[in-house]
């Protein structure tokens, strides 16, 4: 993969960095659809940049946009003690509003760059997966996957705005969202075309990332392909 860091133009004034991971057929002047990837609370880490450059193998143009940039510019934190609870203090503390300002300028900048064949998807992990819902709102994207977003269903006013296709990954034994929350999405999009929910049994939350003990091997790779299912059919 051929990978750097750019810059964003906020809305608001200044800017703020994304890792950017291009498809190999970019190299050769190439385009693909376009993904922006939302981060969990611990920032564009590791594992959020070998997402990145996972769904660029499989052609997709990829940005992944430093959320946490209005409060420390570049977080990279791991998932346990003293880490875990500064991502939870990130998050307290941010700003959603001018966040989603940020992916809207985020998904603006994807769509208008050259590697990109113009329709952009947004996917988000725990944090990032209700980021990405409300993308699907109101930051105009063609699609978006929401993987067990917490507080969702605190924003369900926001799901009559919805008029893209949306994917939601919950996981079934989910310590951080209540079965009750769930219920609620599900109660919500009942019957609504383009929307698919799908919850994983025996799974927990943060069950996709390969650097967290809730790894879920079988949820994951089962969620990966629904996913790129859903991508080829929604912005490929």
């Amino acid at each position: 993969m051929s990978s750097r860091w750019i810059d964003i133009k906020a809305q608001d004034g200044g800017t703020f960095k994304a890792y950017l991971s291009l498809p190999r057929q970019a190299e050769k002047a190439g385009k693909g659809p376009g993904i922006v990837l939302i981060q969990e609370i611990f920032g564009v880490n590791a594992h959020i940049r070998g997402v990145a450059d996972q769904y660029a193998s499989d052609g997709y143009t990829v940005l992944a946009p430093d959320m946490f940039w209005r409060m420390q510019p570049m977080v990279e934190l791991g998932y346990d003690g003293d880490d875990f609870q500064k991502g939870i203090g990130y998050m307290q503390k941010m700003d959603f509003a001018a966040g989603l300002k940020d992916l809207t300028a985020t998904v603006a900048a994807l769509r208008g760059m050259p590697e990109c064949s113009g329709k952009v998807a947004s996917i988000g992990y725990c944090m990032g997966g209700m980021l990405s819902y409300l993308c699907a709102a109101n930051a105009g994207v063609d699609a978006a996957v929401c993987y067990y977003g917490g507080g969702i269903h605190n924003k369900l006013e926001e799901a009559a705005k919805i008029k893209c296709p949306v994917l939601f990954h919950f996981a079934g034994d989910d310590a951080h969202i209540p079965a009750a929350a769930v219920e609620a999405v599900q109660k919500t999009f009942a019957g609504r075309s383009g929307v698919r929910i799908d919850v994983y049994p025996g799974a927990n939350h943060g069950f996709n990332c390969w650097d967290r003990a809730a790894y879920h091997q079988q949820s994951a790779a089962l969620a990966r392909g629904r996913s790129l299912a859903f991508l080829a059919t929604t912005i490929s």
